[in-house]
């Protein structure tokens, strides 16, 4: 799957507005999508580090209008949990020599709306 099929749109709430301070972002999803897609989806999307995705499936509510009932699909919803102070990494290799990793991740995720 693409990474713009997997994300399907940002859920804007009171909740999830509160939890960007932490890092933390939340999506509609594709129902078929795993943590692991979902978080290489959003690091390819926002160039971000994503550090840890928690997904819950939402139950359709049921509905009515007058007589006739209807029930409103399933959906997928993820949290994602960015690195917000993103820092080179060093490590050795199999010589013992020190080496640095510098990729450009951002600190946030722009919604864009």
């Amino acid at each position: 799957m693409l990474p713009e099929e997997i994300i399907v749109r940002p859920i804007i709430t009171e909740k999830s507005s509160s939890n960007v301070a932490e890092g933390k972002y939340t999506f509609e999803v594709a129902k078929k999508a795993t943590k692991v897609q979902i978080a290489s989806a959003v690091e390819k999307l926002f160039n971000v580090k994503v550090l840890n995705v928690n997904t819950i499936t939402v139950k359709g509510k049921e509905k009515r209008v007058g007589a006739n009932i209807g029930v409103r699909p399933d959906w997928k919803k993820a949290i994602v949990t960015i690195d917000t102070n993103p820092s080179e990494k060093t490590y050795l290799t199999k010589g013992g020599k020190e080496v640095t990793v510098d990729k450009k991740y951002k600190d946030s995720i722009d919604m864009g709306m």
